[in-house]
């Protein structure tokens, strides 16, 4: 018994030391942090304000090392996604906020079922947008050596943001990521594409106005098509050279017309009213993540709108999860 205590005694002791050790560098990093901020035309007072009581949050790094996309099969994390119960709240959102969401889908020409798919995932509709404080994520992200110089480049953008007073610092709290408002907006999707909608000279991605026409301002500069084709699902058959095959989101590689495909493809009468010339891709979502997962099963035929998806989130998963939650309100409205 004496030796279990003390073991986890131990365990306690280097955990509080790395901490510690963490707290003390991440204080060190902060004050190098501020001269670099200040060279980007940061001012001291803004600078001080806003990052003075920003913390090292241990946690932000758990779970940027243990995030669904990285250990979930594909079949589950679709399936939480665009449950039944994520379709009536989606639909009930609709009805009461018709009005708002049919004048956007005009505007932008972006697809409601799409809106609110990506709503729906992203903060169930506005109810979860994230408690955490925002500057502190991004800055422990930022001390991090992992993606350093991408939370650098969103933390300096947020601090420009409320700089020129387009965000209120005050509000900032939402995902472990840095991502903010009821689309979960990166900083540097706040600077490039969130729009004042209901013109009120302010910025709210918390408020269904702004953040609507936002949201479907930002797809329609990423170039989505409305009413095209997004994924099927196909079966393949083993004649498929692996190099053909998609595992990756950062990249979709190989893409060919479909006809090129079709030979190696069991369903193709599942869509055989698309055009043959339509350039396409194959992605294997499970293959290098999931343990003992097949080459070849499960697998998808992926369309431009897929990739479009993958600008949002850099995610194979993801993007299936969205185009099926937004072909299942096509069927409810």
């Amino acid at each position: 018994m004496k030796k279990i205590k003390y073991f986890f005694f131990t365990i306690f002791f280097l955990t509080s030391i790395v901490s510690a050790d963490d707290n003390i560098k991440f204080e060190e990093w902060k004050k190098n942090f501020r001269n670099i901020a200040i060279a980007k035309n940061i001012s001291e007072k803004t600078f001080d304000l806003v990052m003075s009581k920003t913390k090292f949050l241990p946690n932000v790094i758990k779970y940027d090392r243990y995030q669904p996309e990285f250990y979930e099969d594909t079949k589950t994390y679709v399936s939480k996604r665009s449950a039944k119960k994520k379709v009536i709240k989606g639909v009930n959102f609709y009805k009461n906020n018709s009005d708002l969401i049919d004048i956007v889908e005009n505007k932008f020409e972006i697809e409601k079922e799409l809106l609110l798919s990506l709503m729906g995932i992203e903060t169930n509709f506005g109810t979860y947008v994230g408690k955490m404080d925002i500057l502190s994520s991004l800055a422990t992200l930022s001390y991090d050596k992992r993606r350093s110089e991408f939370f650098t480049k969103e933390l300096l953008i947020l601090l420009r943001l409320i700089e020129t007073e387009q965000i209120d610092y005050k509000t900032l709290y939402g995902s472990w990521a840095g991502a903010f408002g009821f689309f979960q907006f990166m900083p540097s999707t706040i600077k490039n594409h969130a729009i004042d909608f209901n013109k009120d000279n302010y910025i709210d991605l918390k408020n269904p106005k702004d953040a609507y026409a936002s949201a479907a301002n930002y797809l329609s500069k990423m170039g989505w098509s409305k009413n095209s084709h997004c994924f099927y699902k196909v079966e393949l058959n083993e004649e498929i050279p692996e190099k053909l095959l998609n595992v990756s989101a950062k990249k979709i590689k190989n893409k060919k017309k479909l006809k090129y495909f079709r030979k190696y493809i069991k369903n193709r009468d599942k869509f055989s009213n698309i055009d043959e010339n339509t350039l396409v891709a194959i992605i294997t979502p499970d293959k290098d993540i999931v343990k003992n997962s097949k080459t070849l099963s499960p697998a998808f035929i992926v369309f431009e709108n897929y990739e479009i998806i993958l600008k949002w989130n850099r995610s194979l998963r993801f993007a299936l999860a969205v185009c099926t939650l937004k072909d299942k309100f096509k069927n409810e409205l």
